[in-house]
């Protein structure tokens, strides 16, 4: 899937309280983050939509802007199949003022609201800068770009958001970006093509994004970014299988297709299902080395593959809880088996001596909703998507090699532009701003690994306050704390159980409570408006 997006990022740590209450054990990262992704329209719509949204976001608690900057966005005659003449592709003044405002505008707003921008700098490339052969019919500037000019363009931004580049006619230089993604979804052909070729035998995607990576690579280090975060894959879950046919010749995943994420990074690496390197001519027909000897220099003529911030990933399950997965192929990655791509990115790491332990970033993750989208029954309703982003979540922050959690999508689709089923309804509002179920878990998450204990027993309690940072600021360094609030049966009155004292500055706690009878529990938290928002809410049994 192709998505333009934003993100939000926060730090994670754990905090316990005795109020009446017990810590849990500590198993969390603290520098794990929670992502969100919104459609850019809401922020390139004008300086007035930039404003709106991204203070929308930081009420929500939102520490990083993930922001998908596609190469044909920036580049003059992006449709042309001519180079411009003259161009100088690696200085941010060739390019057309205009191209750049609206993420300019985005970087200074986010850093005036005390957030930071990451920049998934992706294709589509301009058809000057898309390679020879592709299908004869239609136009796919995703065929085969070139690395050279990649490189170029990864260039030119990065010298424009290094933190000392001026802009012609203004006063002071542009915000430093500080977080990068190369590229986004390589194994999907949308994106980059073509994905394989002599009848989907030959893998050659690996390749193209290989020579892509190295060239965005070596641009940000020559323009001052070797330590800042530097994200490969962005992968999809899924990929796709079949056999050569009389209607697709290729088979599958052929020009246009996906191709399965681990058998991607394999090839990536130059090695086999068995994670065998490559010889010969089937190393050859993917850009590898054909020899022992060639094999011995992979690691150096490759370094981002070994030394990069991360890998990300887009595990969507699709309508499933986080813990199952769609399908048995052991090649896949949706959310559940997060830990097999992490062994698989270790074991490539061993072919080639490295020791390197790639953090997994989950960049895209979300659940379509019914309503509004009612193709059948494949997705589910808005309070179950409540249930699932908040269960998501918590077993990420259990996980210190899963170094983000994520929610794709703010508001809904216009659903005119999916009439007949309702499209890629994932956001925590529906189209008409009413907000769901979703919204509320998000903004506050709770989770209960368990739900029924013997009188007096304890139960865990894991939740969020994720506005707790910036209203802390905002009131000067006042001390956050959330209501763990109780009702005794199915009507009764809400009252505080307890109080926990928020002692991370980005709102995470974990404690065990005891609780009184059956009942439900929810979290109740204010701004320092004065507004007071609730949690989702979950039943306890006690028996």
């Amino acid at each position: 899937m192709r998505f333009t997006a934003i993100i939000l990022i926060l730090a994670l740590a754990v905090a316990a309280v005795s109020l009446g209450t017990s810590p849990a054990p500590a198993h969390a990262s603290t520098r794990q983050v929670a992502m969100f992704e919104e459609d850019v329209n809401l922020l390139l719509g004008g300086p007035a939509d930039t404003v709106r949204t991204l203070q929308t976001l930081r009420r929500l608690g939102a520490g990083v802007i993930r922001l998908a900057v596609h190469w044909n966005a920036i580049e003059p005659n992006p449709f042309s199949k001519t180079r411009p003449r003259a161009f100088a592709a690696s200085d941010p003044a060739a390019y057309p003022a205009q191209n750049w405002s609206p993420y300019d505008l985005i970087v200074s707003d986010a850093q005036a609201l005390g957030m930071q921008v990451d920049f998934s700098l992706t294709g589509l490339p301009p058809m000057w800068a898309s390679g020879r052969g592709a299908p004869r019919h239609g136009r796919y500037p995703e065929w085969k770009p070139s690395a050279a000019d990649y490189g170029a363009f990864v260039r030119a931004i990065a010298t424009r958001y290094s933190g000392q580049y001026t802009p012609p006619g203004s006063a002071s230089p542009l915000p430093r970006v500080r977080f990068w993604e190369l590229w986004n979804e390589p194994n999907f052909g949308q994106n980059l093509a073509p994905q394989a070729i002599r009848g989907s035998t030959v893998s050659v995607a690996p390749w193209l994004y290989r020579n892509l990576v190295d060239a965005g690579w070596s641009a940000l280090r020559a323009t001052g970014h070797a330590g800042d975060t530097i994200l490969l894959g962005s992968l999809d879950a899924r990929g796709q299988n079949g056999s050569p046919s009389r209607v697709r010749p290729e088979g599958l995943p052929g020009n246009f297709g996906a191709t399965k994420p681990l058998q991607f990074i394999r090839t990536l690496y130059c090695v086999d299902s068995s994670y065998r390197e490559f010889r010969g001519a089937a190393a050859a027909a993917v850009g590898c080395p054909s020899t022992a000897a060639g094999s011995r220099q992979f690691r150096s003529a490759h370094p981002a593959l070994f030394t990069a911030g991360g890998y990300a990933v887009h595990p969507y399950p699709v309508n499933l809880p986080p813990t199952q997965a769609s399908s048995t192929d052991p090649d896949f990655v949706e959310f559940s088996e997060l830990p097999r791509f992490g062994a698989a990115l270790d074991r490539l790491q061993r072919t080639y001596g490295s020791t390197t332990r790639f953090p997994i970033w989950v960049n895209e993750y979300s659940y379509i909703t019914n309503p509004p989208n009612n193709s059948g029954n494949h997705f589910v309703s808005p309070a179950t998507a409540a249930y699932y982003i908040n269960w998501a979540e918590y077993l990420s922050w259990r996980n210190p090699r899963i170094a983000s959690t994520m929610q794709y999508l703010l508001d809904d689709p216009n659903p005119r532009h999916a009439p007949e089923y309702g499209g890629f309804a994932s956001g925590l509002q529906f189209y008409n701003g009413r907000p769901k179920q979703t919204l509320a878990a998000y903004r506050l998450p709770l989770y209960l690994p368990q739900t029924a204990a013997r009188r007096g027993g304890r139960l865990e309690v894991w939740g969020c306050v994720r506005p707790a940072h910036y209203a802390s600021i905002d009131t000067g360094g006042q001390a956050q704390r959330v209501q763990i609030q109780f009702q005794r049966g199915p009507r009764g009155p809400w009252s505080a159980l307890t109080t926990v004292p928020i002692a991370d500055p980005h709102g995470y706690f974990d404690l065990r409570v005891a609780f009184p009878s059956s009942g439900s529990v929810r979290l109740a938290w204010s701004y320092p408006t004065g507004s007071t928002v609730f949690s989702r809410i979950v039943k306890v049994t006690v028996r």
